[in-house]
Formats: structure tokens, sequence, C-alpha cells
């Protein structure tokens, strides 16, 4: 079950798993695989890292 539905947390950050999956939300309601994290593209002055990652409607 989900951990703030069981009341174990009140809320759960994300941070790092947004940057490599835009669409988390869906992909944790789908059940779909997460796309890895690569660190060497976070926070850069390109569009790799925040536009190249697959959306789950793309696997």
């Amino acid at each position: 079950m989900c951990a703030i539905t069981e009341g174990k947390v009140d809320a759960v950050a994300f941070g790092a798993g947004f940057l490599a999956n835009p669409d988390l939300p869906t992909r944790i309601k789908v059940g779909a695989p997460l796309n890895s994290l690569n660190p060497a593209n976070f926070y850069t002055p390109s569009p790799e890292g925040y536009t190249d990652y697959p959306a789950v409607g793309s696997l």
C-alpha cells in the first residue's frame, strides 16, 4: 500500500526523481519503470536532461 494512506508519513518528496521522470505521477499510477538518473545532466543549460527522457506513452 501507500505509506501516506497508511499513516506512516505525512508527505513524500521526490526531488531528483522528477528530473529523469517528468511524468513521475503517471509512472507511479500505472506501475511503469522509472528512467535512470543521469546526474551529469542535472541543471545544465542545454535541453539534455530536461527534454530527452522518454515519457510513459513512448515506452
